[in-house]
């Protein structure tokens, strides 16, 4: 059962290196709302590197080598960047929800959104809601290494 878990964390870790696609997605929408998805990219860049040095330690096999509690860390890691990616994922969904939303620019109203940029974002929020789950199965998984 242990060779599961591990094969089943292993997965979801690459998933989560993944989320980079969220950075990716946002960034290629011209970023038309900079207050909400500001905080979408910076979520989406940090918790990419932070997840793939988690990843090299771990298939490195420095866990071995550095003393530290790594079943409390892993915990703890993945419940920050969850409850962050949470948030990234519903402001996301917020600026892609203001697609109809029409703006004011001299004397010209048009949507906030045009059509490219709200595909883009339906995209982004999908792959920020996947990303999403996998941080909580990890951190589910997670819990259950560090409070057997």
């Amino acid at each position: 059962m242990s060779a599961l878990i591990q094969s089943c964390y292993c997965v979801l870790f690459f998933f989560q290196v993944l989320g980079g696609l969220v950075w990716i997605l946002v960034a290629s929408s011209n970023v038309p709302l900079p207050l909400l998805q500001g905080w979408v990219m910076f979520v989406s860049v940090t918790a990419f590197f932070f997840s793939l040095l988690f990843l090299g330690l771990f298939l490195s096999g420095m866990v071995t080598q550095i003393d530290a509690n790594w079943n409390f860390l892993d915990f703890a890691y993945h419940f920050i960047v969850f409850v962050f990616y949470f948030g990234a994922f519903l402001l996301e969904a917020a600026a892609t929800s203001l697609h109809d939303l029409q703006c004011n620019t001299t004397m010209v109203v048009k949507p906030l959104l045009n059509d490219n940029q709200y595909n883009i974002n339906v995209a982004a929020t999908v792959f920020a809601f996947m990303t999403t789950a996998c941080y909580g199965c990890s951190l589910c998984l997670a819990l259950r290494r560090w409070r057997p």
